[in-house]
């Protein structure tokens, strides 16, 4: 094999991953199905996917990983339905790109929950967690002139990053003995069987959609759910996690270009600063955690 083709299959992988992810936004904002069903759908369709590979040769992890493992398997499904249960309803409420951009900052409220660890964040830390928390507060606060609908879908999907900070802290002291395949089959089940009590719970409707929106959520689960986390991982083998972190960001103006072409949603030019800014603090978190020697963000996508 060519010595450059692993350089060229992960930077493949990569630009594979991140389209896989961009298109999350405009598949949920272009499904006509209720949110926590798309949320259903997708992660216990992906469950299923996994199923073989998981009760096939890695099923000695789920007996032999242990009660601890096991239990911040289940955690992280909890913290990961609330995640989806939040984000979700923002994409359709809300603009795609603002939805995506306040996603993103996941690595903000990582950054804090180690600090109320006992892991304090550099000076870095601190400035990108005040660039993010300012951008993220101009875009809101611009949306407060345009509805309340709009603010409602900006909380959620701040709502949406927090509970997915917490999906990566507990999903870091279970992989620290399962394998990514086990712990996500644990934690996509467990995040499937929640949302369905909840649908079945609120009445909301699981079924009967057109041909469409059931393409939507089959495409939601082959790019984002599996691809995009698969091509990430892919990529960990040969460059550093927090490339991979940066590069993930691309998600944002991937998405926001996916739907302004696809579902006519033309960036509002007075927001654009204040998702710079976010963005831009994002990236000073990821870059002082690392300077600091402690995770960055966990590249398996959850949105």
């Amino acid at each position: 094999m060519n010595a450059r083709s692993p350089r060229v299959l992960t930077a493949f992988s990569l630009v594979v991953a991140v389209l896989a992810v961009s298109s999350s936004g405009p598949l949920i904002a272009f499904a006509t199905a209720p949110a926590l069903a798309i949320a259903f759908w997708r992660n216990g369709l992906a469950t299923v996917v996994l199923t073989p590979v998981t009760l096939g040769r890695r099923r000695g992890e789920l007996t032999g990983g242990g009660r601890r493992a096991l239990t911040f398997c289940l955690l992280a499904g909890v913290a990961l339905a609330a995640h989806f249960a939040t984000w979700m309803p923002s994409v359709q409420l809300g603009s795609v790109a603002t939805a995506t951009a306040l996603g993103a900052t996941q690595p903000v409220w990582q950054g804090l929950i180690a600090a109320g660890q006992g892991r304090r964040p550099s000076t870095a830390g601190w400035i990108g967690i005040a660039l993010a928390v300012g951008g993220a507060a101009w875009t809101t606060g611009l949306d407060v002139g345009v509805s309340g609908t709009a603010v409602l879908a900006d909380v959620l999907a701040v709502f949406g990053a927090i509970f997915a900070a917490v999906y990566t802290a507990l999903g870091e002291q279970a992989r620290a003995t399962l394998s990514t395949t086990t712990y996500t089959w644990i934690c996509y089940g467990s995040c499937a069987v929640l949302l369905l009590l909840v649908c079945l719970i609120g009445g909301v409707r699981l079924g009967g959609y057109d041909n469409r929106t059931w393409a939507a959520i089959l495409a939601l689960v082959a790019g984002a759910q599996l691809l995009g986390h698969s091509m990430f991982n892919y990529a960990l083998q040969r460059t550093s996690a927090t490339t991979v972190s940066v590069l993930i960001l691309l998600e944002v103006p991937g998405a926001a270009l996916l739907a302004w072409l696809w579902l006519g949603q033309q960036p509002r030019v007075d927001a654009l600063p204040g998702l710079g800014l976010l963005l831009a603090g994002v990236v000073v978190v990821i870059l002082g955690a690392t300077r600091a020697n402690r995770p960055v963000v966990d590249p398996a996508r959850t949105d």
